[in-house]
């Protein structure tokens, strides 16, 4: 597999400060990825040198991450709709019926497979944001060890912003609300989830964007906490589940849940500029 090799260029403020600090709090290296990259990953305008060699302005750096064995993952031509894409983080737009990972037992193509047959050679696939199979929407996944470890961190720090949509039975009487219900599995072994006073902490957020002329809702949703099937346990919960749930409502054959997440907010590994990404699902309003 390819070594993955990274270029940046100091500025003003990095002049003065040692390559180690340049790394760690400027790019947010990991202890753990400095040390792999600490004899001969770093070329200072094109000289290897050690972690102490001083950064002064417009100097180029160039860091070499080490090689990871790449997944065997095999590559299927589909059509991936990118939503955006730079060299350090790619994102796209998911299908419903669509797994994020292959699994034992799985036929399907899933997100790895696609991607795998878009970059053209081995990798290492890093979904940072990651989606049943009947959800769709964005997922994005990170190009390299470190976007994967900086993002990875943000996720955890709760510096992300996702908002779903979802079709579901009936209308909520408030149009808008939260939902604290604490979620655990339903039994040992068991995929359902159920509401629970011994469960985790479970926080939603909802809005309703539309009422058809059937009376169902198409809702905006907010997982404030991120626990297994949230979404759909908490609209369950309120006596809204997602149009054909066959977990949580009611089974219909042939057809799934309508579940989208269609705004991903998040600041880029690198730039910390913050993005927002966008997709809209076929079942929103399209007015």
């Amino acid at each position: 597999m390819e070594k993955e090799v990274l270029l940046f260029t100091a500025k003003d403020a990095d002049t003065g400060i040692k390559i180690r600090d340049y790394l760690k709090n400027r790019l947010y290296f990991s202890t753990s990825l400095i040390a792999k990259v600490k004899f001969g990953g770093v070329l200072l305008n094109g000289v290897r040198v050690s972690m102490r060699a001083i950064v002064h302005t417009g100097d180029k750096i160039e860091v070499t991450l080490p090689c990871e064995e790449s997944e065997n993952v095999e590559p299927v031509e589909c059509n991936l709709e990118v939503i955006y894409e730079d060299e350090h983080i790619l994102a796209i737009n998911k299908p419903k019926n669509m797994p994020t990972h292959p699994s034992r037992g799985n036929h399907l193509v899933t997100v790895a497979n696609a991607v795998r047959a878009y970059i053209g050679k081995p990798f290492v696939f890093r979904a940072i944001t990651r989606l049943d199979r009947d959800t769709s929407g964005i997922v994005l996944i990170a190009k390299n060890q470190l976007s994967a470890a900086i993002l990875s961190r943000s996720l955890k720090a709760g510096e992300f912003e996702k908002i779903y949509y979802a079709k579901v039975s009936g209308a909520p009487e408030e149009c808008e609300g939260e939902i604290i219900a604490p979620i655990a599995r339903e039994a040992e072994g068991s995929i359902k989830r159920v509401v629970r006073p011994d469960g985790k902490e479970a926080v939603t957020k909802y809005r309703t964007v539309s009422v058809d002329e059937r009376g169902d809702a198409t809702l905006e949703l907010v997982a404030v906490t991120g626990r297994t099937h949230q979404l759909r346990v908490h609209m369950a919960h309120i006596g809204h589940p997602l149009k054909y749930d066959f977990l949580y409502g009611e089974r219909v054959e042939g057809v799934t849940y309508l579940l989208h997440c269609g705004r991903l907010v998040f600041p880029h590994p690198l730039t910390k500029e913050r993005l927002e990404l966008i997709s809209k699902p076929a079942f929103l309003p399209q007015n």
